[in-house]
């Protein structure tokens, strides 16, 4: 990974090249990464994580950095290439799907969900599996969160539920460990929001056959994703999605309300829990 002061290297993957345009093109340019997040309607901080390669880029920010420089499209061009080479071929229907969900139901019983993951405890997580190229699964991984950054109708509905042994897996060791829980509690504190914890007690629930998401999108029908070991893949028959939603609700049934799976957290971030 480069460093602060140190440009992506443009061979090591499309999304690396994609970095290092946009640096060539703003130092022509003499603009600093404020003025050009002026220019392209964005802010600084998008500016940043493109140019170290820490974020794909959307296409909307692509558009807006293509206008601003004036590049011809060439930008514009280069985006979907670098979705593609980012995520999974598998995965890219997913994560576009993910992307314009009003609403989404999640349930993880062995790690932090994707969505509220920190970037340490991601690369972390990501490490035992030894990926070709860490910085762009990160980066990919870590792009897939700002759905959750919008405010008010921009930020879909979002509801979380976890098997409380998440909570006793401290992936990356204690202080990325603690990093993660706080950042739990303050995503547990945005108004459209919730995360539960299944206490260890329920030995038995329905999510004890793996991790799987409910989207729902504006009209269509609801979508079902179920993760795999290799790959997950998407359901849309009916029957399966009306069996998932059945087990999502009885999840929430028997998962400690938000405010007692806050507590519960807040008890293993102050060591309280073992």
């Amino acid at each position: 990974m480069a460093t602060a002061n140190e440009p992506p290297d443009p061979t090591s993957s499309v999304l690396a090249f994609f970095a290092s345009e946009v640096i060539r093109l703003r130092t022509q340019q003499g603009w600093s990464q404020e003025e050009l997040a002026r220019r392209a309607h964005a802010t600084q901080a998008a500016i940043s994580y493109v140019e170290t390669a820490k974020r794909v880029p959307s296409d909307l920010l692509a558009h807006g950095l293509d206008m601003a420089f004036e590049a011809g499209g060439l930008l514009i061009r280069l985006q979907p290439l670098v979705v593609r080479y980012a995520y999974p071929t598998w995965f890219l229907p997913y994560v576009e799907l993910e992307r314009e969900a009003l609403s989404m139901r999640v349930f993880e019983s062995q790690i932090i969900p994707g969505l509220l993951q920190t970037e340490e405890y991601a690369r972390a997580l990501m490490a035992s599996g030894r990926p070709d190229s860490m910085d762009d699964a990160v980066a990919a991984r870590m792009s897939r969160q700002s759905l959750l950054e919008g405010e008010g109708d921009e930020r879909p509905r979002a509801w979380f539920v976890i098997d409380e042994q998440v909570l006793r897996r401290q992936i990356g060791g204690p202080d990325v460990w603690r990093a993660q829980l706080i950042r739990l509690l303050k995503e547990a504190q945005q108004p459209r929001t919730v995360i539960q914890v299944i206490p260890e007690q329920t030995t038995s629930h329905p999510g004890l056959q793996g991790p799987f998401t409910l989207l729902n999108l504006a009209d269509t029908p609801e979508v079902l994703f179920v993760d795999g070991f290799a790959q997950g893949r998407l359901g849309l028959d009916p029957a399966e999605i009306s069996e998932a939603t059945r087990a999502y609700d009885l999840l929430k049934a028997m998962a400690l309300s938000p405010a007692a799976s806050g507590d519960l957290i807040t008890g293993y971030l102050e060591g309280n829990k073992q």
